[in-house]
């Protein structure tokens, strides 16, 4: 069977993944957005089925007010006994937490917090004697002397009682020596070896997998002199495929081994869909893991032998509200922000714009191409100055532009409005216009965008040849890709009022 990566597209950072029976199960990191960690369900690597999303209440995800690149990091995923354990950081409030479920559909528990468990990135370990173990990161206990002066350590973890037992044991600082942010550690054991997979690097171009091993749990563990062992470091800037790095391996029921890992696809120089779930084989060699053995980086077809199915897999995919499990919205989402609605989607204008870190009413899906199509139709009359709703194509609270229709200098009227670092927020261009129903369309094609719309008497361009590089991770910062969403406010006003949105139909050109 061949697949094609990547075998997630668009902002699905931070892969973990874990093998049950003859099904693979598959978490990302997500960061501002709610609800967080989506999880997917495949039964051959190639078809993945959004099953829910593990943090699904505010109880689970406080998120507060921080920027987009704050909130969730690194999830893992594991499974033992008939449980299904969710570990990760929410580094906007709480740090450390495990949630638990027998359903990977949900629901989730609660958030156990660990006390005492610093740093990011964490992972459980399941030893044979019954022993859970806990490895992540923190900062060097000496004192940090250089970027990224970071230590994985290990410690035994009691998860009856949510807490971590005994001393921790720094175990190890990275491959390189004053290795830059070893982290994404993942603990493996395998013919009698403890492995240490993790990331270093930093996550950007010199992102790479590195492994060390060790006969003892709290080692000493010894690097592999061919570290690392996969990275696309060496291939330049305009290699297609970059950042390669924070994988997580997996073995399917006939002793297969494979590894999920995140890279980008950067265009001109500039990666807008941000860090994205790809997929390698993966060999033993002398008691190493060797990634895509012959090739040494991330292939666009894997072959791989295994049955292609798309299994009884859940497909309905949406919550209590009518929301598709694919959608996103801003941080904590006020109660009642969307709901669906026939064919659509129903949005409160809230007082927040898409240029705070406020959780603005927006419902998103995730840009998946850097050729891409995307209209929704607004009904909506604006009632009061400044009550706006449209389409917004949104990296960060720093970044992002928006078609909107809405009620402007006394008057009604169609507006682009753009926010990026350089300039902040500015209307780009605006046309009086007065109508019921407004469609919005927003076209991407490599790094230029056009935005238009049609109030009924045929589409008309307000912008054209929009270069979407600020859009990028490259000049907007942070660990976040673009989604593209419906999108209402009041701009700094209460309001009672609604706009109803068909959806967003979606479409790689």
């Amino acid at each position: 069977m061949e697949i094609k990566n990547p075998i997630l597209s668009g902002f699905y950072p931070d892969p973990s993944a874990c093998a049950v029976g003859d099904k693979f199960y598959l978490v990302n990191s997500s960061f501002c957005y709610f609800p967080g960690v989506p999880i997917f369900e495949s039964t051959d690597l190639k078809h993945w089925h959004q099953i829910g999303n593990v943090l699904d209440r505010e109880s689970q995800l406080p998120l507060g007010k921080d920027g987009m690149s704050r909130g969730i990091f690194a999830p893992t995923i594991r499974y033992h006994e008939g449980t299904f354990y969710m570990i990760t950081t929410n580094v906007s409030h709480g740090g450390n937490f495990v949630v638990t479920a027998t359903n990977p559909a949900g629901p989730w528990s609660e958030p156990h917090y660990l006390a005492g468990a610093d740093g990011i990135d964490p992972s459980l370990f399941f030893d044979e004697d019954g022993k859970c173990y806990y490895i992540g990161t923190r900062p060097n206990p000496e004192g940090v002397g250089h970027n990224g002066d970071w230590y994985i350590y290990i410690q035994e973890v009691d998860l009856e009682n949510w807490c971590l037992l005994g001393e921790y044991k720094l175990v190890w600082n990275g491959a390189m020596r004053k290795a830059e942010w070893p982290e994404g550690p993942h603990l493996y054991k395998k013919d009698g070896w403890y492995y240490i997979m993790h990331a270093e690097g930093g996550t950007g171009p010199a992102h790479a997998v590195c492994v060390a091993r060790s006969r003892d749990i709290y080692g000493p563990y010894e690097g592999n002199l061919m570290n690392p062992v996969f990275t696309h470091r060496h291939l330049g800037k305009d290699y297609p495929i970059r950042y390669v790095g924070h994988a997580d391996l997996i073995e399917d029921t006939m002793g297969n081994w494979y590894a999920v890992m995140l890279a980008s696809r950067p265009c001109e120089w500039h990666t807008n869909m941000g860090r994205e779930t790809f997929l390698a084989k993966v060999t033993w060699e002398d008691g190493w893991p060797v990634f895509n053995a012959g090739i040494g980086k991330l292939e666009d077809v894997v072959t791989v032998p295994l049955k292609e199915t798309e299994g009884d897999l859940i497909t309905s995919g949406k919550d209590e509200n009518g929301i598709p499990f694919s959608m996103v919205m801003l941080r904590n989402p006020v109660e009642g922000m969307a709901k669906g609605e026939g064919e659509g989607f129903r949005l409160k204008l809230l007082p927040y714009t898409l240029a705070e870190c406020e959780p603005a009413a927006y419902l998103g899906i995730r840009q998946t191409s850097y050729f891409f199509t995307a209209k929704t139709t607004v009904s909506f009359t604006p009632e009061q100055e400044g009550e706006a709703a449209g389409l917004a194509l949104l990296q960060s609270e720093s970044a992002s532009v928006a078609v909107v229709y809405g009620k402007f200098d006394g008057k009604n009227q169609v507006r682009v409005v753009i926010n990026t670092t350089d300039t902040g927020v500015r209307v780009m261009k605006s046309e009086e216009v007065t109508a019921e129903r407004v469609t919005f369309t927003i076209s991407q094609k490599r790094q230029e965008a056009t935005l238009s719309y049609n109030a009924g008497d045929g589409e008309k361009i307000l912008v054209s040849g929009l270069s979407t590089k600020f859009l990028s991770t490259e000049s907007a910062g942070g660990f976040v890709g673009c989604t593209v969403g419906m999108y209402a406010t009041a701009n700094g006003k209460e309001s009672g009022n609604t706009a109803y949105f068909s959806g967003i139909d979606y479409r790689e050109d």
